[in-house]
């Protein structure tokens, strides 16, 4: 059954209370919470991926890597707390001579939001879902999580709840920290309810731009940080393609159709030199020869692909390449089209196939390349096959504009955890500058506040010059670092 509307009040009340309480603890405690739900995870990791299994299609080992890429964000972001550089403490000490007049005592540090709702994803039912990197993050930085579940892996949702409010509990968080509902009344009303501070969100630009609009229309507008996907485009340069054809279209058949292309990173687009058509068929065909077909996550999901892939492939100026199919497990569809057919319609380079499909563009000439760049929207990622002579200065500074992780001579597919890790991108690849994955992703769920002329006794303990937390504290305009303070190596 949907969480009521009195469950989902009830639910964000209990959260902001359990807030409160938890927003006077210390990084070193709330780390001892994340490491609790760490180990909750793990120990039930067997009946978790048992449900998954069951409810999403995905193989057991993909199922049980994606848990322990999970387990392993929790403790990093343990660690990155402890070491306290997301307060960004920053002190500047009263100053009689200062240049532009005397300057008081200001001290600045970075506080939790409060209550953030979190919309799970369906391609990712751990990394991406009840303990995924919004959750993990915003309590991370202080905050207490209302989840909404999604429909695609409800009872695994419920199961992971029930895991983490637990573990919480078992480490002496307060009630109410982390809490579930479910339905689209309650996903509504989550955005609405004026508690609530922020909202994560992972799925469609559809899906999320309502959602978004929903939250810049509130009374009290609040962040909205949503992840809504993109094409991920490829581009190969004439020496790479000279290089490693036959090595780049193996690398882009195997990443186009990781996971059945239910990746948001998924390479939906490569742009390659003309002229060698026949060939390409032949590679990819042979490249795809061992691709074991299964079941799209959804009905929904799989619908969706299909309405895509016939709407591509009937657009002017758009054939196929490798005709697969929309089965009820496809088989992987390659579409090919020109550079003069994108330029007359750029919306070839809008449309994603979630799912195993792809497009590939031939280009007549390697000048055109930063120019057909410019016909896309943003982009999570972009990539750049290419060879060390290659002058790609003015291409690759196109790509940075538009995307939020650039690559080189690599594959999109995987996001590994990290601390220089940006996962996100300009619209419509996400709603915000933010990442969603990697350390960074703290900071979205913080705000600054500064204090005046504050007696020490007053002062949040970031802020104090005695560091009770023993954080890194800026003084004066000079990093200090205390000798302390560990090497967050994990």
């Amino acid at each position: 059954m949907n969480s009521t509307a009195a469950e989902l009040d009830a639910s964000v009340e209990a959260a902001h209370a359990a807030f409160e309480k938890a927003r006077l603890a210390g990084p070193g405690t709330r780390a001892t919470w994340l490491e609790a739900v760490a180990a909750g995870l793990e120990n039930d990791a067997a009946a978790l991926v048992d449900l998954a299994v069951t409810e999403t299609h995905l193989a057991e080992p993909r199922l049980q890597g994606e848990l322990k890429r999970t387990v392993f964000q929790l403790r990093l972001f343990a660690d990155e707390i402890r070491r306290g550089e997301h307060f960004d403490a920053t002190i500047d000490h009263d100053d009689a001579a200062w240049g532009m007049g005397p300057r008081p005592d200001l001290r600045r540090y970075n506080v939790p939001l409060g209550v953030v709702g979190v919309f799970g994803a369906s391609n990712f039912p751990f990394a991406f879902s009840v303990m995924g990197g919004d959750s993990a993050s915003a309590l991370a930085a202080g905050c207490a999580v209302v989840h909404k579940a999604h429909d695609g892996h409800r009872e695994l949702a419920v199961r992971t709840a029930e895991t983490v409010t637990a573990a919480l509990e078992s480490a002496g968080a307060p009630s109410g920290l982390f809490s579930l509902v479910t339905g689209r009344p309650a996903a509504e009303a989550l955005v609405d309810h004026p508690l609530v501070k922020a909202i994560g969100f992972t799925g469609s630009t559809a899906g999320g731009r309502a959602l978004f609009d929903r939250a810049a229309a509130r009374p009290e507008p609040i962040p909205f940080f949503g992840e809504l996907g993109g094409i991920n485009a490829v581009f190969v340069t004439g020496n790479a393609w000279a290089a490693r054809r036959e090595e780049i279209l193996t690398g882009y058949a195997g990443s186009f159709t990781l996971g059945m292309g239910q990746f948001c990173t998924k390479p939906g687009v490569l742009f390659v030199p003309a002229g060698q058509t026949d060939e390409v068929r032949d590679n990819l065909r042979n490249a795809l020869e061992d691709f074991a077909p299964a079941q799209l996550l959804s009905a929904r999901l799989h619908e969706g692909f299909r309405q895509a892939v016939a709407g591509l492939r009937d657009t002017a100026g758009v054939r196929v390449l490798l005709d697969g199919d929309v089965a009820e497990a496809p088989a992987p569809t390659v579409l090919l089209t020109t550079s003069e057919a994108v330029r007359s319609d750029p919306g070839i380079l809008r449309q994603e196939m979630f799912g195993p499909a792809s497009l590939v563009v031939e280009y007549s000439d390697e000048s055109e390349l930063t120019a057909l760049a410019g016909l896309l929207e943003g982009q999570l990622t972009t990539t750049l096959q290419a060879e060390a002579e290659d002058d790609v200065a003015e291409l690759a500074g196109r790509l940075a504009d538009i995307s939020g992780r650039l690559l080189w001579n690599g594959w999109p597919t995987g996001v590994t955890v990290s601390y220089a890790q940006h996962h996100g991108g300009p619209y419509p690849a996400t709603t915000s500058g933010t990442t969603s994955v990697g350390t960074a992703a703290i900071r979205r769920f913080l705000r600054p506040v500064a204090f005046q002329s504050f007696p020490q006794p007053r002062l949040p303990e970031p802020l104090q010059d005695a560091n009770p937390w023993n954080v890194p504290q800026r003084v004066d305009g000079v990093w200090r670092r205390p000798s302390a303070q560990p090497e967050g190596r994990l």
